[in-house]
This record gives structure tokens, sequence and C-alpha cells, in this order.
């Protein structure tokens, strides 16, 4: 039967003493957590045991001895280490020893009723105790099934044992050799506690701290949920802005990372993490915009810029009507429809470049204030683009709404009167097409009807056409923009940067590599950690966003378009 010893790496050069930790019944398997030196009482040891298991909800136990043979007068404790299995009552007993001027290593374990070795396949496995406790493992990737030596998903449940055990006994690794208690432990953490001076000063900072910006985001909060936003216009204006989502997706971030609730697991501790990371991103990105637009004038300069921009749009426009009002490509046109068309388009675009030169003494200023906004960050400003090109941009929404109006109009039209030559029509109540009689006026009432629209349509489509082509574009480019916003929200910058900087933190499994296989000596074997890809990383960890984007497939925006129901 194979016995899998589990040896910390930091206890090799440990001086002689008993071997604590969990024996796993099921797996045969033995992990070892920490070595306790001489001298010791075996009482107080066994209630040192009891203690650390009632915090970790593990079973602690002492499951064999160590020896190191570095030392002429550690030769005289061989015996009385093995006399210590007839106090510690374990089965079966290791003994682990390290042979004087050797890297060889002996392992066996000892029968409580025979008292004589037992003739097991021992594989003696080291593990680096902190990086197994602070990693966290995920279920294996699907690409590292075939490699040669990675542990995979039948594995990985046993691993995860093996994880848990040292996350748990995380208390057992707070005792070190400088303590005046009465336990010597070597393990990891030996030869002082792990710790940070600005680590602690942070969280002490950071009590009162969260309780202010609790209390101040509860505030706001409370004024964004009132009544008053609620009413008609403000509610519909809340509703259609972006900066309006995007504010408040950032108040429902800041308000979970800055809550007094402990996150409860490592799911909800990594995400609170790559919100705060995601946060602080934000807002230094921009803060950075926010300085390179308030130096050397270049909100001046962009108010500047953007009369000349929107009178070219306007002149591009204009001599795009009048391009459609002429024979556009050499096609026929109902003359006077397009010139109805035409000038409609033509009074609605003076009236914008007279609104856009109404605002032109306040935009430097309106601009202004917007840059201020960049303290919010780069999402916030990203969504108040978005809404300028929006509003800069409503005469053009305001073609295709009318060009999608009319060319709806007239298909519905084309396709009531196609039903009524067919003898039909369509029944309200029972959602169908059902037979119907017509008499002679009906018919050529229909005929005629049917004949004007049919003529009308590509007059009416290519304005359609046209509009609905500048409509994508706009469209287009608020997307991109919205991507940017929605890369910014979701990325998970905490884990990537972790897996970037100590990528054991995030495990998918682990690789073995053979220390020593000789025959009559137990077979070593190093345990390393094989950290997840950045692609698992992103898509395991990526944060859920507001949703932007349209719901409909691909298919059916196609058929809305043509039918002019988009």
């Amino acid at each position: 039967m194979v016995l899998k010893v589990f040896f910390p790496s930091c206890c090799s050069s440990a001086d002689s003493g008993l071997l604590i930790g969990r024996w796993i019944p099921e797996q045969n398997s033995a992990i070892i957590l920490a070595v306790v030196h001489f001298p010791f009482i075996p009482f107080q040891v066994k209630q040192y045991l009891s203690e650390v298991q009632k915090v970790s909800q593990i079973e602690t136990v002492v499951l064999g001895t160590w020896c190191n043979n570095k030392q002429e007068k550690e030769e005289s404790l061989g015996k009385f280490l093995d006399d210590l299995s007839t106090i510690f009552s374990h089965e079966p007993w290791l003994q682990i020893s390290k042979e004087k001027g050797s890297k060889f290593w002996n392992c066996h374990t000892l029968s409580r009723q025979a008292g004589t070795p037992k003739e097991d396949q021992i594989i003696l496995i080291y593990y680096d105790q902190r990086k197994t406790m602070l990693s966290r493992l995920h279920p294996p990737e699907t690409s590292l099934d075939n490699q040669p030596g990675v542990i995979t998903a039948p594995d990985a449940s046993k691993l995860a044992a093996v994880f848990d055990t040292v996350a748990r006994n995380e208390v057992l690794f707070l005792t070190d050799r400088y303590d005046e208690g009465p336990i010597k432990l070597s393990h990891w953490q030996s030869e002082g506690v792990e710790a940070s001076i600005i680590v602690e000063l942070a969280k002490q900072a950071s009590v009162p701290v969260c309780m202010l910006l609790t209390c101040l985001l509860s505030l706001v909060s409370g004024l964004c949920r009132s009544r008053i936003l609620k009413f008609w216009p403000l509610s519909f204006i809340w509703s259609k802005l972006s900066t309006c989502e995007q504010v408040g997706y950032r108040l429902e971030h800041l308000r979970f990372v800055f809550s007094n609730q402990k996150a409860e697991n490592h799911t909800q501790f990594m995400r609170k993490a790559n919100i705060f990371v995601s946060l602080l991103l934000d807002m230094a990105l921009g803060i950075m915009l926010l300085s390179w637009l308030y130096r050397k004038n270049r909100i001046g300069q962009l108010a500047e810029a953007l009369i000349p921009v929107a009178d070219h749009v306007a002149r591009e426009l204009q001599d795009l009507l009048q391009w459609l009002m002429g024979v556009p490509a050499g096609l026929k046109m109902n003359r006077a429809l397009d010139q109805v068309l035409g000038r409609f388009f033509l009074y609605h675009i003076h009236l914008w470049i007279s609104y856009i030169h109404l605002l032109s003494p306040f935009i430097e200023m309106i601009l202004w204030y917007v840059g201020l906004s960049a303290c919010l960050g780069l999402t916030v400003v990203l969504s108040i683009l978005s809404d300028i090109i929006a509003l800069l941009t409503f005469h053009i929404y305001c073609f295709y709404v009318y060009g999608a109006r009319l060319y709806c109009l007239k298909i519905y039209g084309l396709s009531s009167l196609w039903r009524l030559f067919r003898g039909k029509k369509w029944n309200v109540l029972r959602q169908r097409v059902d037979s119907c009689s017509y008499d002679l006026d009906q018919l050529f009432i229909g005929t005629l009807l049917f004949t004007i629209l049919l003529f009308l349509l590509p007059t009416t489509a290519l304005y359609y056409l046209v509009f609905t082509l500048l409509r994508l574009l706009v469209v287009f480019v608020q997307g991109l923009i919205h991507l940017l916003v929605d890369l910014i929200d979701s990325l998970p910058f905490y884990s990537i940067g972790l897996r970037l900087c100590r990528s054991y933190r995030l495990a998918a499994g682990v690789k073995f590599r053979v220390l020593e296989q000789e025959v009559g000596r137990p077979l070593r074997l190093l345990m390393q950690i094989n950290p997840l890809s950045y692609s698992s990383v992103v898509q395991t960890y990526r944060l859920p966003t507001y949703s932007c984007y349209p719901k409909d497939s691909w298919g059916s925006l196609c058929k809305k378009l043509f039918f002019g129901g988009w």
C-alpha cells in the first residue's frame, strides 16, 4: 500500500522533535504541518493541539518523530524518539530521519501492535508551506490534462484537502521560536511572524475611514433614490444618460467595498479587491486626464475647435442632402417627394446650426466643468463623452427616426394592401391572417394606393438607408466608448496583478518533480504549484457590469433594420 507523506521543505533543517499534522485515512496520506522541539511535556503538547483543533476545525495530531542527525549529541535521541510512540497513540507512527552528512532520507512506519516497521511503499512529497497556505486551488484547466507530471481533475479533489489543511491551520503558524510559551515549533514562520507595519497601520486607519465613507455613500444613495428622481422628466433623463448609469454603478461599487461586513469567503474577498483596484485605477486615469486637460489651456483649444467641427459636419450633411435631391448614383427618384424630404431635413440642419451658435459662448465653461468630472474616474468622463456625442448628433437621430417611421409606414402599408389582393386580412383579435371578401370599390382603391406607395418606396428607402448608415456610424463610436468603459469596469486588475507578481496565489493544480528515486529508499518528490492561465483568471474573476448592449441577436437586428422598426 502506498503511503503519501507531505513534508514542508522549511522543516528539512529543523532540530529533532515531534511531527504534528493531519492524517487523512481515505487517501492514506499524512500532512506534516510543524515540528515540536525539545524540551516539551507531552500533556502540554496534547493540550496545545486540542486548542488548535478548536480554531481550525481540523483534527491535528502527533503523527510521528523527526530526527535530524546533524550533531553528534542528537544520536542519543534516537531511542527516546522511538519510545514516544507509546505516549502519543497514532496509527501508523511515522519515523523520518535525515542522515548526517548525506542527502538521503529514511522514512518508515511502526505498527502499534507489533512495534516493528511496516512494509509500506512511502512517497515523501516536499511542499512550500507558505505558498500552499496563501494559494487558492481552482479547478484544473482542460488544456493541461495530457501534460505529464501535472495533476488535473481526478486528483484535484484530493489535493484540495492538502491546501485546505494548511490554510485552516494558520493559527498554528502564529507561534514562533521566540515565543515564551512551553511549545517551540518549526514551520515557515519560525524565524518570526511575517507582517507589514504599513499593512497594520492601514488596517487600523481603514475602520474610521470606512465608517465615514459609508455614511457619505448612504446619504448620496438616499438622494439618488429620492422621489424627486422618480417624476417623469428626471426619471426619463436618468434612464437615458450613460453618465447617470455609470455614476450609479460606481456608487454601488463604493458601497460594497467600504461596507463594514467582512468578506465571507475567497470569492467575495477577490471581488472586493478587484473592485477596489478598479476604482483606484479608474480614478488615477481620470486624474491624469484632468492634469492633461488643464495644462496649456487645452480646454479652451477644444472649445474653439468644436464650433468649426460642428459647422463642417453641417455643411457635409447639406451637401449630402443636395446630392440626394438631385440624381443620386444615377437613380431616378420621385422629384416631388424628393424635394419635400430634402427641404424638410435642410430646415432641421439650419435649426441645429443656429442652436450650436447660440450655445457657443457657454461651450468653454461647459467643457471646463465637464473636465472636473475626471476626478470621479475615467469611466465617468467617457460616459459624459458618449452623452455629449449623443446630444451633438441629435439631429442625425431625428433624421433617422423620421426616415424609419416613413419607411416603416410604407412597408406595412404595402404588406396590408398585398393581403388585400390575395383576399386576406390581418385579424387583430386572433393575431393571424384570415380570408376576407372585398367589393370592387375596395379593390380599386387598394390597387391605387398600392401603386402610389410602391412607386414612392425607392425615394423613401434611399433616405432611410443614408440616415440609417449615419446613425449606425454614431452608434459604432458610442459602442467603442461603452466597450472601453465596460473593459475598465469588468477587468479583474487585482487578480491579474496577483497572477503576474505572485502566480502561486491562484493555483490551477500542482506538478511533481522527482528529487530522489533509489531502491530501498522512499521516493522523494517536490510539489510545485501550477498557476492559472491569464484567460482563466479573467474568466473566473471578471466583474459583472450594467448591460449596455442590445439584447437582440444579429438576425433580429437585421430584420428590424429591414422593416424600419429598430
